[in-house]
């Protein structure tokens, strides 16, 4: 019952921060809750769905250069300006950031809930995009490495 009270509770909040994102994501895991055997497919999609967003994301990057508006002198052009390198690096942090992030989440999963709370409050009453859960651990993780606080 604790978790459809949550649920709810985020659809809610989803609703009245009119986060379109969120609101879909809340209905399609209430209704997978309503699905027999859903017990079944949470497990799949807590092991695999991170994949298939960043799978998904993938392409959505790599559609304009299949369309032809980036093309291979683009990549090059990038290269030539401090803007370009920033970029460059910021894509190697954030990949990192992100490897960490997976591996913090695994040794951690208490800290899941604390991300995803952060991360609905950044969408919700932000305007931001949930797209850094997982490298919104990876950063946790640097700090923490940081400041050397210890997980239970």
């Amino acid at each position: 019952m604790e978790s459809w009270l949550f649920l709810i509770g985020i659809f809610i909040v989803a609703l009245l921060g009119k986060n379109q994102s969120l609101i879909i994501a809340s209905i399609v895991v209430l209704f997978l809750k309503l699905i027999p055997y859903s017990d079944k497919i949470f497990p799949l999609l807590n092991k695999q769905g991170i994949n298939w967003g960043v799978t998904i994301i993938s392409i959505t990057i790599l559609v304009p250069i299949a369309t032809g508006k980036i093309g291979f002198m683009d990549l090059v052009n990038s290269f030539k300006s401090p803007v370009g390198w920033i970029a460059v690096a910021c894509g190697i942090l954030v990949s990192l950031f992100s490897y960490q992030g997976v591996g913090f989440l695994s040794a951690s999963p208490e800290v899941t809930v604390a991300l995803v709370m952060g991360t609905i409050i950044g969408v919700v009453f932000m305007n931001g995009i949930a797209a850094g859960p997982i490298i919104a651990s990876g950063i946790a993780y640097l700090i923490i490495q940081l400041l050397q606080i210890q997980i239970k």
